[in-house]
């Protein structure tokens, strides 16, 4: 048995760190405008633990939209020196991040599917999916998953499967299913796939399941410190390809559990039930009792 992962963890992992930040930053900015000195070590300590909350959160908000939050910040910075500056700077630099907040919000709604014309489902996973060698495939959750939910599930999956190898074992073996679950990735953001050649990977391995009528949803991989780059390439593709993004908190809520995995990482016969209960209530609005049609 593992023990919880930590709660810190999580919070960074998750991303929900970012709106952590989000209201830190913003409570400095209108604390800065009260001269008491309660006033300004509140201003100093929100401001600093905000901007780390931010930064390790790993969140994938445009380039752009981080520009013009930094500059906004900056100004409110310097408006302890423009005096004239000060009654609207920390409106402004609450109101820059608050957008933020606002443009990272649908990325932590679970997505719903429109019924699909059969009830089975390709999944395409790697050893979170696959498990490891002493696991019994039907104590395995996409197993679990067709057993409990009457479901016809083609499993595509390879204990340390990355997205380059999930693409040769896809072209191998066609796909027909009406839905396709992707939990992919991991082990080209923890291994040696630079981030360029992962969105190459990804790309080719989307181009290639995307396809007229078939529904396509995508697991977000929780992301470490400073790894923005993997989170903003699943989000560009995914939009390119019109893939429904699984919010980082799904996974990590199955995974956090003490008792549910075997290392951190890979799920015990425990875990392996969760992930299928969670896999079921994101997919289920697909598969109604009786097929459509």
């Amino acid at each position: 048995r593992t023990h919880p992962m930590n709660w810190l963890v999580v919070h960074v992992l998750s991303g929900q760190a970012f709106f952590t930040g989000v209201v830190l930053i913003s409570i400095a900015a209108l604390a800065s405008r009260q001269s008491k000195p309660i006033a300004r070590r509140i201003t100093a300590l929100a401001f600093l633990i905000g901007v780390i909350a931010i930064a390790i959160s790993s969140t994938a908000i445009p380039y752009w939209y981080y520009a013009v939050a930094f500059v906004v910040t900056i100004a409110w910075f310097a408006s302890h020196f423009v005096k004239t500056w000060q009654r609207w700077s920390a409106f402004a630099v609450v109101a820059a991040w608050m957008i933020a907040a606002v443009l990272e919000i649908p990325f932590h709604i679970t997505p719903s599917l429109t019924p699909a014309r059969s009830r089975s489902i390709t999944i395409i996973g790697d050893s979170v999916t696959a498990g490891i060698g002493e696991t019994d495939d039907a104590k395995r959750w996409p197993h679990i998953l067709a057993k409990q939910q009457g479901l016809l599930v083609q499993e595509i999956a390879h204990a340390g499967a990355t997205t380059a190898s999930a693409l040769k074992r896809v072209k191998a073996e066609p796909i027909t299913a009406p839905v396709v679950l992707l939990e992919i990735g991991g082990n080209d953001l923890l291994g040696s796939t630079s981030s360029a050649q992962f969105a190459d990977d990804l790309d080719s391995l989307l181009t290639h399941i995307c396809t007229p009528g078939r529904q396509v949803i995508m697991f977000e991989l929780p992301l470490p410190p400073f790894h923005n780059e993997y989170g903003r390439i699943q989000r560009t593709l995914a939009k390119k390809h019109n893939v429904s993004l699984v919010p980082k908190r799904v996974l990590l809520s199955v995974l956090a559990e003490g008792d549910a995995t075997l290392d951190t990482i890979h799920l015990s016969p425990s875990g392996h039930k969760r992930m299928a209960a969670y896999v079921w209530r994101i997919v289920r609005s697909a598969f109604p009792v009786t097929p459509p049609g």
